[in-house]
């Protein structure tokens, strides 16, 4: 059985918990307190609606809702950037720890964990990428576009992310890996 680093234990867990926040608030700023729902809102009121405000009137109301919680979107986008330099480098020093999808002769469930992995990796750094060009305006307008409907995407797959990671934990625990769980919380780790 696999042991993994006290490093290797922090960097899954960062993960674990930035992914958390990165998902809720984009989800939140996407669906939940979205422009056009908080105008919505804004507008049902009667005396406010009575008031005829501007569109820019309007976009400010929305970004002083958005703005609090967005922000905790950004301080997490900071980490998991943070993180994933120091996962790639430690993937780098150390190994990698997921099965090669591509190798023949393994498991095809280890050859898919292997997949899924790199799939995870690679929307990560889309991610980051993304959000840089979308945080620091980089490039044309049409690339924000671009940057920003791709961004958006990681609505839907952090949650496939998670089901396949919860099967695949389920799966191991009941085959051949029995323990994986409690190795990840805290223990039997080489410093």
């Amino acid at each position: 059985m696999k042991t993994y680093t006290v490093l290797h234990r922090i960097l899954h867990w960062v993960f674990a918990g930035v992914m958390l926040v990165l998902f809720t608030t984009g989800f939140l700023r996407i669906y939940w307190m979205s422009k056009t729902v908080i105008t919505d809102a804004v507008n049902k009121n009667v005396e406010i609606k009575n008031l005829n405000l501007d569109k820019q009137s309007l976009r400010t109301i929305v970004h002083s809702v958005q703005e609090p919680m967005f922000e905790w979107h950004v301080y997490a986008a900071y980490v998991i950037t943070f993180a994933f330099i120091a996962r790639v480098i430690y993937m780098i020093v150390k190994g990698i720890k997921f099965p090669n999808p591509f190798v023949k002769g393994v498991y095809s469930k280890d050859q898919f964990q292997g997949a899924i992995y790199i799939a995870f990796y690679f929307l990560i750094a889309i991610e980051i990428i993304t959000g840089a060009i979308l945080k620091f305006e980089i490039g044309t307008e049409s690339l924000a576009d671009l940057a920003e409907t791709v961004h958006k995407f990681a609505v839907y797959w952090t949650p496939i992310f998670i089901l396949l990671h919860f099967a695949g934990i389920a799966i191991s625990e009941n085959t051949n890996r029995k323990g994986i769980t409690s190795k990840m919380i805290g223990g039997d780790s080489e410093l």
